[in-house]
Formats: C-alpha cells, sequence, structure tokens
C-alpha cells in the first residue's frame, strides 16, 4: 500500500467519518482540505429512501452541464485541429 503524504493525513484528521454533514457544512469542509492545485471533482452520495424495484418510485433525470460541449477536443492542455479529429 502506498504512504500516505503529510497534506493527506492533514486532511483526514479535519473530519469525522462517523458524522453526517449538512451540504453547507460538507462543501466549506470539502473546500478546507482540498491540497490539490486544480479544480477536483466532489462525488456524492445520497441516500433518497425510494424502493426501485417499484414503478412509482424509479428515479429518473438528466442533467445538462453548464458549458456545453467544446467544439473541439481538448487533449493535454492544446485545443486539437479539427481536420485531423
Amino acid at each position: 500500500m502506498a504512504k500516505m503524504t503529510k497534506k493527506h493525513k492533514e486532511a483526514l484528521a479535519k473530519f469525522e467519518k462517523e458524522k453526517q454533514y449538512s451540504l453547507t457544512e460538507a462543501i466549506e469542509l470539502v473546500k478546507d482540505i482540498s491540497y490539490t492545485k486544480f479544480d477536483a471533482s466532489v462525488d456524492m452520495n445520497i441516500r433518497l429512501g425510494v424502493d426501485p424495484r417499484k414503478a412509482n418510485q424509479m428515479v429518473r433525470g438528466s442533467v445538462t452541464l453548464p458549458h456545453g460541449r467544446n467544439d473541439r477536443p481538448i487533449f493535454a492542455g492544446r485545443r486539437a485541429d479539427p481536420a485531423k479529429c
């Protein structure tokens, strides 16, 4: 197993695993313990309390991303030439 870094240990010490945080507390905590130099993503698990086997309790939806799709793909920080794509 990989050795934990000093920043990783500090981040783990700042929150309790068993505590349930409110959304605002969780956002503040994530911003506080982030030690990366880029915008990181955050995964969120939500317990909805529904039974997916029942047809009237199915959870479905879609999300529109704020910036849509780029017209040209980006590879390694550079825009690709559309003629080569």
